[in-house]
């Protein structure tokens, strides 16, 4: 298993890139997988080549016959926009996001106006850190939904009630907005938070939605704006799935304490997530230091295509970027 760096080495690349007047951005332009190590699937904002974390043997056994089920579906009919899909799903799931990628982009090239292939795509790229080709496809998406009516989208990996949460607008309009906040453009980002709040339905899309939205508003420093997405969250909201977001949604509003959600060590996404709003909550309350050391933390630990990881490196690349050394 390829070992993580440590804090120290993160941000000491960081400081290089800003030295070398290289934007972060860079390394997720046109051609970058021509470039990558043997094996990397990405190259991060702090320049370091990623690579597939292995799945425990249960996982990998799954992954395996799910995607031995995908593949059957596609041979039997490659031009079936469904198994397209659900093939570069399941590619994605283990971590191979490049052929995920290929899937999809063969999906676009059979069906051009389905925007369920953008939006596929587009989460992939952000997982590869290739945010202007995800803005690419995910505002094609957005275009192609506009005006229509929306639909479930089915879970890859359904959650304990069986209830799909999110639908193909939401999801568009999510990572849309969050490959913006990825890239600094908080005010860019806040179309599509709108956008997503007119298609919710339901409090697992209302808390995952309200949590990047608030954290958006705060590093605008439009406060009172931040303060009216938190209203109509409450602590007896019935979320199914999304329970982080709703855990730091009640942080945000005093509900609980900070220390009680800080857990860098966590290799789930979710937590890592929840990881990541805490050391942001500090950042814009005037404690950067503290933010920047939290974002070290999380960065030695796994699960680099998990969002709030990817928002963690953006931080650390723009603290370098602003020529300022964090602790």
């Amino acid at each position: 298993m390829r070992r993580h760096r440590t804090k120290l080495g993160l941000l000491m690349s960081a400081l290089c890139l800003a030295a070398c007047d290289e934007a972060p951005d860079e390394t997720a332009g046109p051609g970058v997988a021509d470039r990558l190590p043997e094996g990397a699937e990405a190259i991060s904002l702090l320049g370091e080549p990623l690579y597939p974390s292995p799945a425990s043997a249960d996982v990998a056994a799954r992954q395996a016959r799910d995607i031995e089920v995908a593949r059957g579906d596609y041979d039997a009919d490659p031009d079936d926009a469904d198994a397209i899909i659900w093939l570069g799903r399941r590619v994605g799931y283990t971590g191979a996001f490049r052929d995920a990628i290929g899937i999809f982009s063969e999906g676009i090239e059979k069906h051009p106006d389905d925007a369920r292939m953008y939006r596929h795509r587009g989460h992939r790229w952000i997982s590869v850190r290739e945010f202007d080709r995800a803005i690419e496809d995910l505002s094609h998406a957005a275009d192609l939904v506009r005006g229509e009516p929306d639909e479930v989208e089915p879970d890859g990996q359904p959650n304990a009630r069986g209830i799909p949460t999110s639908t193909l607008q939401s999801n568009i309009h999510y990572h849309l907005a969050l490959a913006r906040y990825l890239q600094g453009d908080f005010e860019g980002a806040l179309p599509s938070y709108e956008d997503y709040g007119a298609v919710t339905t339901n409090p697992d899309q209302l808390v995952a939605i309200s949590h990047w939205w608030y954290m958006a508003l705060r590093r605008l420093g439009r406060d009172a704006e931040a303060a009216a997405v938190l209203e109509p969250v409450t602590a007896d909201l019935d979320v199914i799935e999304n329970s982080s977001y709703h855990r730091l949604l009640l942080m945000y509003r005093g509900e609980l304490e900070a220390d009680d959600l800080w857990d860098p060590e966590s290799g789930d996404p979710a937590g890592v997530a929840v990881a990541y709003g805490v050391a942001t909550w500090h950042l814009y309350n005037g404690r950067e230091a503290q933010a920047a050391e939290m974002y070290g933390r999380i960065l030695e630990g796994s699960g680099w295509a998990g969002f709030g990881y990817i928002a963690s490196e953006a931080e650390i690349a723009r603290l370098a970027g602003r020529g300022e050394t964090p602790p």
